[in-house]
C-alpha cells in the first residue's frame, strides 16, 4: 500500500516518482484535466507524442483524465526519464486521492519503480566495460 500523501494547506495529493536520474512530484487537484509540467503545458514541454502518451497512460487507465489537474515539477536527467517519472508520480498521487486506485495501477505496473540505471564507469576502461583495444606491436 502507498502512503497517502496530501497538502496540509490545500488538500492536494501528492505523489514523488523516479526514473533513471530523474525525479518528479507531482500535486493532482480536482480540474478539468489539465496537465502542467515545470510551469509550461504538457504538449510543450514534451514535444515527443511517446512521452506524451507515457503521461497521459496512468490517468487514461484508471479514467481520471478530464477529473483532475497535475502539477509537476520534474529535474535532472533526459526527456525520457522525466517522462517515466512523471507516469510514476501521477501513480502514486492517484493512489493518495482514491485508496481503490491502488490494486488496478499495482496489477498493471505503473506503481513499479524502472531500477535500470548508467553502470558506472570503472578504472582502466573506456566505459562501464569495454577495454582497451589489444595492440599486437
Amino acid at each position: 500500500m502507498v502512503a497517502v500523501k496530501k497538502d496540509k494547506i490545500s488538500g492536494d495529493s501528492l505523489g514523488t516518482g523516479r526514473r533513471k536520474s530523474s525525479v518528479a512530484r507531482v500535486r493532482l487537484r480536482p480540474g478539468s484535466g489539465k496537465i502542467t509540467v515545470n510551469g509550461r503545458d504538457l504538449s510543450e514541454f514534451f514535444s515527443c507524442i511517446q512521452h506524451q502518451k507515457a503521461v497521459v497512460e496512468t490517468l487514461e487507465h484508471v479514467g481520471q483524465q478530464g477529473a483532475v489537474d497535475v502539477v509537476a515539477r520534474v529535474q535532472g536527467g533526459g526527456v525520457s526519464g522525466q517522462a517515466g517519472a512523471v507516469r510514476m508520480a501521477i501513480a502514486r498521487a492517484l493512489c493518495s486521492l482514491n485508496q481503490e486506485l491502488f490494486q488496478p495501477l499495482r496489477d498493471d505496473g505503473y506503481l513499479t519503480r524502472d531500477s535500470r540505471m548508467k553502470e558506472r564507469k570503472k578504472y582502466g576502461l573506456h566505459g562501464a566495460r569495454r577495454g582497451t583495444q589489444f595492440s599486437k606491436r
